[in-house]
């Protein structure tokens, strides 16, 4: 029988856990944590993308460029209300695309939410 493993995607955190004799058993990151946090960043100077605990860290010096809570734009317009209350409460930019989707800006480049959240889901998968 195949192994059976649970991914959560968390808006702030995210776990991975597979089941073992019947229970769930959190699988830590390489980093040694339980949960990684949903935050995806690119550092400005080198141009390094990066995941988790590392972008979580550096978040206050680099804002502009710092990912988080994307999962609350996923399958939304940019005129959705809550893609508008998100304009004003979160620091990085969130953009309208010409079909009316949702992007944020990291680095220079445009991500849609799904995107973002693929770069937390290879992460989970390296670790």
């Amino acid at each position: 029988m195949g192994k059976i493993i649970g991914i959560d995607l968390g808006t702030t955190n995210s776990v991975v856990a597979v089941m073992e004799q019947g229970e769930p058993v959190v699988i830590p990151s390489s980093e040694g944590a339980r949960l990684i946090p949903s935050v995806v960043a690119v550092n400005p100077k080198s141009g390094e993308r990066l995941v988790g605990q590392v972008a979580r860290r550096q978040a206050v010096t680099n804002p502009d460029n710092t990912i988080f809570s994307v999962k609350r734009l996923m399958g939304r317009k940019f005129s959705d209300a809550e893609v508008q209350r998100a304009l004003e409460i979160l620091p990085y930019k969130i953009v309208d695309r010409p079909n009316g989707d949702v992007a944020v800006v990291m680095g220079g480049k445009e991500y849609s939410p799904p995107e973002v959240s693929a770069m937390i889901l290879q992460k989970i998968k390296h670790d």
